[in-house]
């Protein structure tokens, strides 16, 4: 068991370790990195409306999600990064994961060229669409769909198992969950005594409004890569009289690495900047998360549900990744475009329309930034993997007698 004095060290080796494992991992768990070298690269990317961005848009922070009425959509899923920004940081961020994921199936350069293009198309498809309905009538993929259809099935004795690895109600102490300290228990115990949180967690349309709400256990959750070394819980809820429980995940908000725009209006507070941009990108989540502090500290509460659920993609086929990335890009232009005015949204498609050169049916800048990064990224990795994968395995390594 990992003692609080130790949490950080254990939480850096775990991340690091988690990063070694693909060059696509070691992407989605450094946005720092890609950021940075945006921040260092000449001044090609153009300036998109201002809209709120996700700022890690990769390939495992979209999927589906359930509203607090159970009806699920894709959308993103993680909100950490999110901030008033340009929208073509999305659109590389995304192109850089699916770059790295065909890289991993062992694609061929000229399918990456492909799976870009498809990218930009479905973009622009979305941004053209009709948002007064809100509807997503594209066609979905056929992975996609599967996961979809797996998500609307799914119920608590699913997430109980995944989460838990056992349906009794417990969070079981080991390498997921570690122990609170007496103060962390109090604290949390106070947060989940407030009447607006007990409101969060009567909304679902399962719950009565004045159903009252026991914490039944609480852990310390080692969970996710990037965010690893912040403060993190698992709670687990039991609501009025009903028999499922629920769980609430307790993340500390921080700082975002992905540049706001100049003069943009966000919330001081990183928290209800996270919950702000959540309602705007992915409303079926956003519905579902508040803004508090716990501990002089701001944080997010959001309730996991069955049906939340990420796209994993181990191995792809040229043509399937093209679609994936066309209808992924659909989610992110849907979640952008709603924000814009038609007459935004025209001038947006008309800057994308620009600078395609060469016979790539994709802006220039998005194919050069995508290349540059990917190449950036893997040397990177491997260098990660030489300081912390190799150094772990030589540490662990017994000395000959």
């Amino acid at each position: 068991m990992t003692s609080p004095d130790r949490r950080a060290a254990t939480l850096a080796e775990i991340r690091n370790r988690k990063m070694a494992r693909s060059p696509h991992a070691y992407v989605r768990g450094n946005t720092k990195r890609f950021y940075q070298w945006l921040d260092a690269s000449p001044g090609q990317v153009p300036d998109g409306p201002a809209v709120w961005i996700c700022g890690d848009c990769h390939l495992g922070n979209l999927g589906p999600l359930a509203d607090a009425k159970d009806k699920v959509a894709v959308q993103i899923r993680d909100l950490d990064q999110t901030v008033v920004g340009n929208p073509a940081l999305d659109l590389i961020r995304l192109g850089l994961s699916l770059a790295c994921a065909a890289r991993g199936s062992d694609l061929p350069g000229v399918a990456t060229a492909h799976i870009l293009e498809h990218l930009v198309t479905g973009y622009e498809e979305a941004l053209a669409g009709d948002f007064d309905g809100e509807l997503d009538k594209s066609h979905r993929p056929h992975r996609i769909q599967g996961i979809l259809e797996q998500s609307v099935h799914r119920r608590w004795r699913q997430l109980a198992r995944e989460r838990f690895k056992d349906t009794r109600p417990g969070l079981p102490r080991g390498k997921r969950f570690w122990s609170l300290t007496a103060e962390e228990r109090s604290g949390l115990g106070g947060l989940f005594g407030e009447e607006r949180t007990r409101v969060m967690v009567t909304s679902l349309k399962c719950r009565d409004s004045d159903d009252p709400i026991e914490v039944v256990d609480a852990a310390y959750w080692v969970k996710g890569c990037s965010s690893l070394g912040r403060l993190r819980y698992a709670v687990l809820l039991r609501v009025g009289d009903h028999p499922r429980l629920c769980l609430i995940d307790v993340k500390e908000a921080t700082t975002a690495v992905a540049p706001r725009l100049a003069g943009a209006s966000m919330p001081r507070d990183n928290a209800a900047r996270v919950v702000q941009g959540a309602n705007l990108l992915s409303p079926n989540l956003g519905e579902r998360m508040i803004a508090t502090r716990l501990a002089g500290t701001g944080v997010v509460l959001r309730e996991l549900l069955p049906q939340d659920l990420k796209i994993e993609v181990e191995q792809l086929a040229p043509k399937e990744a093209m679609r994936i990335a066309s209808y992924l890009a659909g989610v992110v232009g849907r979640a952008h475009g709603r924000q814009m005015d038609a007459a935004t949204r025209r001038s947006w498609r008309a800057e994308l329309a620009k600078a395609r050169v060469g016979g790539l049916d994709a802006p220039s800048w998005l194919w050069s930034s995508v290349v540059a990064l990917v190449g950036d990224h893997e040397a990177a990795y491997l260098e990660h993997c030489r300081r912390f994968a190799l150094g772990s395995a030589r540490h662990a390594r017994p000395h000959a007698a």
